[in-house]
């Protein structure tokens, strides 16, 4: 489907003005994380199109995720992906407490009694050696692959399903900004050099903050309050640096044409795959025997690109543990 009907299809509807003001606000976004647009010649225009194309795009990306998954003690005997996510049913209420930004979302909604959430975590396929019967016998010595999940992270949260979606979209349109950025700082030869390096700044800042796919997967350091405030300042810093930034034309307009390059072909530099596993209860994978599983992966291209575990998950505000609880205490005494 082109964008033409997209847009007719959704104007039947009569939603098109929302659609309108949708990629009005994307637009923002994007001039937001790369000020010096604004200064190319018909870059609204230039952008519209291949924002409508992204937004066709991600329209299609999330809509190809399942629904939430319950995050309780209950739903690790009856969900297969919570079971193959957490060691234990107690293990659950102890990685979402660890989620400064799951306190503070319950916090400021003190009505609210669940909280929706994206769960991002490192999937890693180790070969061991474990137990299994060959008939009548049991060896002890079997060459055995497992799937592992680890380092979780929470890291959005919103008010419903719906809500928490639209969050993604919006941080997949940051990753493709970002993406835009990268692509100038790397081979736009006709910028100044003072320019490249306040391209690139911005781009390992944006970074830092956590924008982008790594604000929905985690995997970015933790930083306390003060430095988060100064990489705040730094960001705001450099881009009044690079909107004071003298360049001809030409080069302006040579920007726009890579970072509408980039919009236009979003499938290429953001995406979400689904990997298969046929596993068991313990999480070993099986030629057969086992339960066919998709785990969505999400790409995060930073240097290295990586790959993170993702899924969404509805976490209640009566399974949060207080703040300051010795987590390894708790552990210890299950």
């Amino acid at each position: 489907m082109n964008i033409l009907d997209w847009l007719l299809r959704r104007n039947r509807t009569g939603v098109l003005t929302q659609e309108r003001a949708r990629i009005d606000e994307t637009l923002e976004r994007i001039l937001q994380i790369i000020p010096r647009l604004r200064n190319a010649a018909n870059h609204r225009q230039r952008l519209t199109p291949a924002i409508a194309t992204s937004l066709q795009y991600l329209d299609g990306l999330l809509a190809s995720l399942p629904g939430c998954h319950e995050g309780t003690p209950d739903s690790w005997s009856t969900d297969p992906y919570i079971r193959a996510f957490f060691s234990t049913p107690a293990d659950i209420a102890i990685v979402f407490s660890r989620s400064e930004e799951l306190h503070k979302y319950f916090d400021h909604n003190p009505t609210v009694d669940y909280a929706y959430t994206t769960l991002g975590m490192t999937m890693n396929e180790r070969h061991v050696f474990g137990v299994a019967m060959e008939g009548d016998m049991t060896r002890h010595d079997v060459q055995q692959t497992t799937l592992s999940f680890f380092d979780h992270r929470v890291t959005i949260c919103a008010r419903t399903e719906a809500d928490l979606r639209q969050e993604i979209e919006h941080r997949l349109v940051d990753q493709l900004a970002l993406e835009g950025l990268a692509k100038l700082g790397a081979d736009c030869r006709e910028l100044l050099e003072q320019g490249r390096a306040l391209l690139q700044q911005r781009l390992t800042l944006l970074q830092r903050q956590g924008i982008g796919m790594q604000s929905v997967v985690g995997g970015t350091d933790d930083m306390d309050a003060e430095e988060w405030i100064r990489v705040q300042a730094q960001i705001v810093q450099n881009a009044c640096d690079v909107a004071e930034l003298t360049a001809p034309a030409k080069v302006i307009q040579h920007e726009l044409d890579r970072v509408c390059e980039i919009l236009g072909t979003p499938a290429s530099h953001t995406y979400i795959t689904k990997n298969r596993f046929c596993i068991d209860q313990m999480n070993v994978i099986r030629s057969e025997g086992g339960r066919k599983i998709d785990f969505h992966v999400a790409r995060i291209p930073a240097n290295p690109v990586r790959m993170r575990a993702f899924a969404l998950v509805r976490f209640p505000r009566a399974q949060l543990l207080p703040v300051g609880l010795h987590f390894d205490a708790v552990i210890g005494g299950l």
